[in-house]
């Protein structure tokens, strides 16, 4: 049998990413023990229905006393509250990581209340669905997906592979860079994008000329695909807007900029510019795919993600 990573794995937060990451440490033997830790009564007793972990308890505190490894899996405007709480119960040697999609406002908030006996190594996995709770993860969601760390400047080399190590076990891909790049690179891949699909969701409900039961009625066009991703977790994305602020603002310009000129285009019957935007935008549709990070299937692959699940 293979020695786990971890004698103790302690998740604060089990949603949709902690729930996977706690069926694929259990489904290969990641860890020794897994203790889950969350605010929600009824959703610790749903995490121990699933059969999630060993141990269950409300306490951040409590749930990291002895663990190697402590993944925070809450919205990045709870971070500095989780590190407040469980800094006093850490062991020495223990990494402390997260998995937040924004990390310079996470290092900003839990970073001051790590005690220097610990490894605090900021992460983000970029895997993930609309939907969210224990019931929403499952074995394997971070397989060929990237995970990217953002190492402060005395992280311990060794603490850093060895988390490395246990992500690739998962199934990522690894990458690193500093916090602020990273949220630069966040805002235009995914923060953005989620920002757009919540206003034209908004904008169609808010039209007076269309009738719900039309929006709903003809939704298998493009409009449908926004509205799974206007269908994430409202608190988490909340969280992000406030968190990286000036980069989704800076990104948020340049796609106004961008807009403009197609109005104009349009406006003005520009049919080449049209015609090269539209080209230009489908190779990198091409690229993704190419890239591993989708399929070349109806629906955007999503007919096969239903049956890993």
């Amino acid at each position: 049998m293979t020695k786990p990573f971890f004698d103790r794995i302690a998740l604060i937060g089990i949603g949709l990413i902690g729930s996977s990451i706690a069926r694929d440490v259990k489904d290969l033997g990641l860890a020794g023990e897994v203790v889950i830790s969350t605010r929600s009564i009824e959703t610790l007793k749903r995490a121990e229905e699933l059969g999630l972990g060993d141990r269950y308890t409300p306490s951040a505190a409590e749930a990291v006393k002895d663990a190697d490894l402590v993944i925070v899996s809450v919205p990045v405007g709870a971070s500095e509250a989780v590190a407040q709480q469980i800094a006093g119960s850490l062991k020495p040697g223990a990494i402390v990581t997260d998995v937040g999609s924004t990390k310079a406002s996470v290092i900003a908030q839990m970073a001051p209340h790590m005690p220097e006996h610990v490894h605090f190594i900021p992460g983000h996995p970029l895997a993930g669905t609309e939907k969210s709770g224990p019931d929403a993860g499952f074995s394997g969601l971070f397989r060929e997906r990237w995970c990217i760390f953002t190492p402060l400047p005395d992280t311990d080399p060794v603490a850093l592979e060895r988390l490395k190590d246990f992500w690739t076990a998962l199934g990522s891909r690894i990458d690193e860079m500093d916090p602020q790049h990273h949220d630069k690179v966040l805002a235009i891949v995914s923060h953005l994008p989620h920002i757009i699909a919540y206003n034209i969701v908004g904008t169609a409900d808010d039209l007076e000329t269309v009738t719900e039961s039309e929006v709903i009625k003809y939704s298998a066009s493009g409009f449908r695909d926004f509205t799974r991703l206007a269908a994430s977790d409202p608190t988490m994305w909340r969280d992000v807007c406030l968190h990286n602020k000036d980069a989704i603002l800076e990104m948020l310009a340049r796609f106004s900029e961008d807009l403009a000129y197609l109005q104009r285009a349009i406006r003005w019957g520009e049919g080449d510019k049209l015609f090269e935007l539209f080209s230009r935008t489908r190779e990198i549709r091409r690229s993704i795919v190419q890239a591993g990070q989708d399929v070349d299937a109806p629906d955007f692959g999503r007919h096969a993600l239903d049956v890993k699940k």
